[in-house]
C-alpha cells in the first residue's frame, strides 16, 4: 500500500476535482481505460470498491492498496493528462493551478523514487562483461518499474554468475552442472576456512542461506518467467530480492577484506624480493 498522508491526499483530491465523486473530465470508460493503460489494473474490479463505486472512491482505493511506485505513476500520468488538455484547448493555466500542480508533482516524484529493494545498487554492471552488464541492467529496470516478480529468473542467473566468478577468483573447484546452492555452499565453506567470519551467528546465517538458495532454484524453475509458469506474487518477490541483495552486499564486504589482505601480502613479498641478500 502507498504511504500517502492526509495532507497529500487533500491536495490531490482538490487538483483532480474529486469532491463530487468525479475525477477531472474522465467518464467511467475513459478512466477505466486510462488506469489499465497506465498500470495494467482493472479499475472496475471488486478490489477497488471498498469505499464505494464512484470514480473518485475507486481512485482512493488504488491509493490505499497499491504500492508507492504504482500510485506515483498513476498520479504523474494524470497530471500530464491534465496539462496536455489545457495546452490542446489553449486554456491558460492560472498561477494557483500551477502552484497546486507543482505540489502534486512533488508528491508523485516522492512516490516514484521509493525503492522496494533496499540494496538494489549491488546489482551492478561489469565493464568487461557485456552479458553480465546487460543482465544487471535488465534486473534494475524491472525494479525501477516496481516489477520484482518479473525479474526473478534473471536474478537467479545473476547470482549464479556472481558466485561462479567468485569461486573462480579463489580457485574453488566447481563443476559446470552444479546447482546454485552447491556452488554457494562451497564459497561459504571457503570464507569460513579463511577466518573471515567473526561470529557463530553469522556463520549459521550463511549456512542457512545455502538452504534458502536451494529454494531459489525451485522459484526460478516453477514460479518465474524462466518457463511457462504462474508467477510468484509481488510481496514474496520483494522479500526474495531483499534477502538476495543483502547477502550479496555482505559477500562484497568480505571480498573487499580479502582483496586488501592480498594486496598487503603482495607488497610484503615484493619488499622481501628487493632486499640485498
Amino acid at each position: 500500500m502507498s504511504d500517502l498522508n492526509r495532507r497529500e491526499k487533500l491536495k490531490l483530491e482538490k487538483f483532480f476535482e474529486m469532491g463530487g465523486g468525479y475525477v477531472l473530465d474522465f467518464s467511467n470508460r475513459t478512466l477505466s481505460d486510462f488506469v489499465f493503460e497506465t498500470l495494467n489494473l482493472e479499475f472496475y474490479s471488486d478490489s477497488y470498491a471498498d469505499f464505494g463505486d464512484s470514480k473518485a472512491n475507486r481512485i482512493r482505493a488504488i491509493w490505499q492498496k497499491e504500492s508507492n511506485y504504482k500510485v506515483g505513476k498513476l498520479i504523474s500520468e494524470m497530471l500530464d493528462y491534465w496539462k496536455d488538455k489545457k495546452v490542446m484547448s489553449y486554456v491558460e493555466i492560472t498561477q494557483p493551478e500551477q502552484n497546486l500542480f507543482n505540489e502534486c508533482q512533488k508528491i508523485a516524484q516522492r512516490l516514484l523514487t521509493d525503492t522496494v529493494v533496499e540494496e538494489i545498487d549491488v546489482i551492478r554492471e561489469v565493464p568487461d562483461d557485456k552479458d553480465f552488464s546487460l543482465l544487471a541492467k535488465s534486473i534494475r529496470e524491472s525494479i525501477d518499474k516496481n516489477e520484482p516478480e518479473a525479474a526473478l529468473d534473471r536474478l537467479h542467473t545473476y547470482v549464479m554468475k556472481f558466485i561462479r566468478q567468485l569461486c573462480e577468483n579463489h580457485n574453488i573447484e566447481i563443476k559446470k552442472d552444479e546447482s546454485l546452492n552447491a556452488i554457494f555452499g562451497k564459497y561459504v565453506k571457503f570464507i569460513v576456512s579463511q577466518d573471515k567470519i567473526e561470529s557463530k551467528m553469522t556463520e549459521r546465517i550463511l549456512k542457512y542461506s545455502i538452504h534458502v538458495i536451494e529454494a531459489f532454484n525451485d522459484i526460478r524453475n516453477n514460479k518465474s518467467f524462466a518457463h511457462d509458469n504462474p508467477i510468484l506474487n509481488y510481496s514474496e518477490s520483494v522479500l526474495i530480492f531483499n534477502n538476495v541483495t543483502n547477502s550479496i552486499k555482505f559477500i562484497e564486504s568480505v571480498e573487499k577484506t580479502l582483496e586488501q589482505e592480498n594486496k598487503i601480502k603482495e607488497t610484503e613479498s615484493a619488499d622481501w624480493e628487493d632486499l640485498p641478500f
